[in-house]
């Protein structure tokens, strides 16, 4: 159990809000061979950069944003977690995001690793090797994952079709919530695993569930704690409206198991048939895929009765 939490939660931090989940940040490092910035601030894209040829990307969410602006043929070797698309996985490489080893790494010769946080110290290390290391924090706004994605670009070699892609999802995310908004007072409970872990307002997926005029059961239950975890008692007392279960994979919960949970069906949700089943992978990231999770928390709001 204890081992399952611990990878929830690190996937959905260092993949979505503030993977403990912790706050977004760049890198502090002044070597100028570090290609990383932070998403908070305004993204200069006039800086121009020769565009690397093999990158080694440790972000699985670095990874989607890859593919997706054709950075692609670029990328030598992904994380163990990046498993979207298909021709990442077929890189057949599997390093450590969570405890990187420099001489693994190193020795797929890079001239460009990506990093969502830099644990032990890894852009340094690398630096000292002559290797530019590029950080992307978990974002607290979806301005801030589209302006990573802008600066991916940039640092790739594709800044037109970066600009496209965020233009794409702009679009897209305009299309699905247009016109949608929850009935006053509609409550909802987000699951990170089966220990009820929970995210704020203040986090990532967060402020996009609150676009839609949903109201957050985990808000306040632990000052200055943006991923609280809950207990059963007080989430039945709660009685959320809509339960988004983010942790169909890493523990396998459904909305038959949640059902099954002791009291768990007087919750208004479960009895109206509002508990929605995501994908961790996407939900756990901010890459181009976001679009698919709106659509589906804008397509669970537009099935309340």
């Amino acid at each position: 159990m204890k081992k399952q939490l611990r990878t929830s939660v690190r996937l959905v931090a260092l993949a979505i809000a503030s993977l403990t989940l912790i706050t977004a940040c760049g890198s502090s490092s002044s070597s100028d061979t570090t290609v990383a910035v932070d998403t908070t601030v305004a993204v200069d894209t006039t800086v121009a950069v020769e565009a690397p040829q093999r990158i080694v990307s440790l972000s699985a969410t670095a990874t989607e944003m890859l593919y997706a602006i054709g950075a692609g043929k670029q990328v030598i070797a992904v994380d163990e977690y990046s498993n979207y698309p298909a021709d990442a996985v077929a890189l057949g490489t599997k390093l450590n995001a969570f405890e990187p080893n420099i001489e693994a790494i190193a020795a797929y010769t890079p001239d460009l690793v990506i990093i969502s946080n830099d644990m032990a110290s890894v852009t340094e290390r690398l630096n000292a090797l002559d290797i530019k290391v590029w950080v992307g924090a978990a974002p607290a706004t979806i301005d801030d994952a589209y302006a990573q994605i802008t600066q991916l670009g940039v640092a790739t070699g594709h800044a037109d079709e970066a600009s496209q892609l965020v233009t794409s999802m702009k679009d897209g995310i305009s299309t699905a919530i247009d016109g949608v908004q929850a009935p006053a007072g509609t409550t909802y409970f987000y699951e990170l695993d089966n220990t009820y872990y929970s995210v704020t307002s203040n986090t990532f997926i967060g402020s996009l569930l609150s676009s839609l005029g949903l109201t957050n059961i985990a808000d306040g239950v632990e000052a200055g704690n943006d991923y609280p975890q809950l207990n059963a008692e007080a989430l039945i007392k709660a009685n959320p409206g809509i339960i988004f279960l983010a942790d169909t994979k890493c523990c396998a919960q459904t909305a038959a198991t949640v059902a099954a949970r002791p009291g768990w069906s007087s919750i208004a949700a479960v009895k109206n048939n509002a508990v929605i089943e995501l994908d961790d992978d996407i939900s756990s990231r901010w890459g181009p895929r976001i679009v698919d999770l709106v659509k589906q928390f804008a397509d669970a709001v537009k099935a309340l009765k």
